[in-house]
């Protein structure tokens, strides 16, 4: 997974989100900004003065118990999935602060939430179909364990 790092790209990226007010999950699935909740405080470690005095780290809120956007399947699908990120109210909660400024931390906040939903959408592969060893291989592999023995016994 990759995150644009370049300004102009996210600011796009950011822009064409906001344009639409949904997050575009799947082709089949987008869901409003009006279910995403935002919250923004300070972002620890290093970075002088700007990380003490302005809120850039962003956290998304996503109730995915709640959310009408979200079929009962799709909402067991990504509550089996997300389980180990799924606070106790059925939310997801998402943290960015790898950049200095709010409005790309919300961003990639957006992406990553959208990414992880993709993910946990995504059907699971096909099961195998056993399959048994053809009479030839069988063969072969009797053979060579007979040759083997034979040496042995020598």
């Amino acid at each position: 997974m990759t995150y644009p790092v370049d300004g102009a790209l996210l600011f796009f990226t950011t822009f064409l989100i906001m344009a639409a007010d949904t997050v575009q999950i799947s082709p089949r699935l987008s869901i409003p900004l009006s279910e995403v909740r935002f919250s923004f405080d300070r972002s620890p470690g290093p970075g002088g003065q700007n990380v003490n005095k302005v809120n850039t780290r962003a956290e998304l809120r996503f109730s995915v118990s709640s959310s009408p956007s979200l079929t009962r399947s799709m909402r067991k699908r990504i509550c089996r999935e997300l389980s180990a990120r799924l606070n106790q109210e059925g939310e997801l909660v998402l943290r960015s602060s790898r950049f200095r400024s709010q409005a790309r931390n919300r961003a990639d906040c957006l992406e990553k939430f959208a990414a992880l939903l993709a993910e946990a959408l995504r059907p699971p592969p096909p099961k195998r179909r056993p399959s048994r060893p053809s009479k030839a291989s069988v063969a072969k592999r009797l053979d060579r364990k007979r040759a083997h023995s034979q040496k042995k016994s020598l």
